[in-house]
C-alpha cells in the first residue's frame, strides 16, 4: 500500500484573483494550498515550516518575491521557489535564477506551464501519466 501525503504549496501574491486562481489549480492537483497576500504574512505564519514549494509574485509591496526567497534561505529554510511576474525582464530573471529560484514565469501563464514548474520542483509530472487531463487555461 502506498501512502501519499499532500504537499503544501504556498502562494504569495498581492493580487487576490491570482492567489485564488493559483490556489485552485494547486488544490485540483491534490496538494494543499496556503495563500498569503505578502511575504511578511508568510513569514509570520505557523504554516511556514510545512511548505514544500512556494509560488511568489516577483513584485509586491514591502518585499519582492526574490527578497522573500532570500529571507527564507537566511532563516535556513530552503523552500523551492517559483516566481511569477507581470513585468518580466531578463535581468530580473537572471538574478532570480542565480538566487536559486527554480522557475520564472511571466503572467499570464498557462496552467500547463505552472504545472510543469510545480512538477519539476516536486519531482513529478502531471498529465496523461497520472490520469489527469492537460489543463491549458491561463492564470493572469
Amino acid at each position: 500500500m502506498v501512502i501519499v501525503t499532500k504537499q503544501v504549496i504556498a502562494i504569495v501574491d498581492d493580487d487576490d484573483s491570482v492567489r485564488e486562481a493559483v490556489s485552485g489549480l494547486v488544490r485540483s492537483l491534490g496538494h494543499a494550498a496556503v495563500a498569503f497576500e505578502s511575504g511578511a504574512a508568510l513569514l509570520r505564519s505557523d504554516a511556514r515550516g510545512s511548505i514544500s514549494c512556494m509560488i511568489a509574485d516577483l513584485q509586491m509591496p514591502g518585499m519582492t518575491g526574490i527578497e522573500l526567497h532570500q529571507h527564507l534561505i537566511a532563516l535556513g529554510e530552503r523552500v523551492p521557489t517559483i516566481l511569477i511576474t507581470a513585468y518580466p525582464n531578463e535581468s530580473a530573471r537572471e538574478r532570480a535564477l542565480q538566487a536559486g529560484v527554480k522557475c520564472y514565469l511571466s503572467k499570464p501563464f498557462s496552467a500547463s506551464e505552472l504545472l510543469a514548474c510545480i512538477g519539476s520542483v516536486l519531482g513529478h509530472t502531471f498529465g496523461e501519466q497520472d490520469g489527469r487531463e492537460d489543463q491549458t487555461g491561463s492564470v493572469n
